[in-house]
């Protein structure tokens, strides 16, 4: 006998992509009440979605490299089950809190201690910085820079959504950890792949050079 699982599988069918119903600004959460399409809701799962195609960038580029650098694989599994944990989080936010269902999917505490977890074992492996570092060296280091910052643009909107709505604690702790672990994992990618960090040099600025 299979095991129960612990969410609910999406209960849904897609068969016609536009419906004209939101052609006035107006959208539906998924317990049917509607709001403006700026909601403050309705931003700040839309920044989550944001991040998740960035994500997907980053996991197309890992695919492409992962032959040549294969301790790349194991970024890639990282990336591929943060998508989906993504998705679980904007279920959350699209979702009035008061109707939240007990097996829907959502974040956890497990999810933010795994994050950290990935967080202090690949940071071991890199070399303490002397400097900030700058995104580029490679698209895959830029990739995921990029994503880290659309990750802290959702984290800042969470929060300003949290002082009108209630918010689940576990998704202002799961974007903040993310945004970490985004920077960690540029920089263990371009490791992992032989280039050099582009390091912060104040003094390459047109003004540093203009006397």
């Amino acid at each position: 006998m299979a095991e129960p699982k612990t969410f609910n599988e999406p209960r849904l069918r897609i068969s016609k992509i536009y419906t004209k119903s939101g052609d006035k600004g107006m959208t539906s959460l998924v317990n049917g009440r509607r709001v403006a399409k700026n909601h403050a809701r309705i931003d700040t799962y839309g920044t989550v979605d944001e991040l998740n195609a960035n994500l997907g960038l980053a996991a197309a580029s890992i695919a492409e490299l992962e032959a040549g650098a294969p301790g790349l694989e194991r970024l890639g599994g990282i990336v591929s089950r943060v998508q989906h944990e993504l998705f679980n989080l904007g279920s959350l936010l699209a979702t009035d809190p008061a109707h939240l269902h007990p097996k829907q999917p959502r974040i956890t505490e497990a999810d933010v201690s795994m994050l950290e977890a990935e967080i202090d074992s690949m940071n071991e492996d890199l070399p303490e910085l002397t400097s900030f570092v700058l995104p580029g060296g490679c698209r895959l280091n830029a990739e995921l820079h990029v994503s880290r910052t659309v990750c802290r643009r959702a984290e800042r909107l969470c929060y300003a959504l949290s002082q009108e709505e209630e918010v689940p604690a576990e998704v202002l702790h799961y974007l903040n950890r993310l945004s970490d672990a985004l920077f960690v994992w540029s920089r263990w990618a371009s490791k992992m792949l032989g280039v050099p960090e582009v390091l912060w040099n104040p003094n390459r600025s047109a003004g540093a050079n203009a006397g």
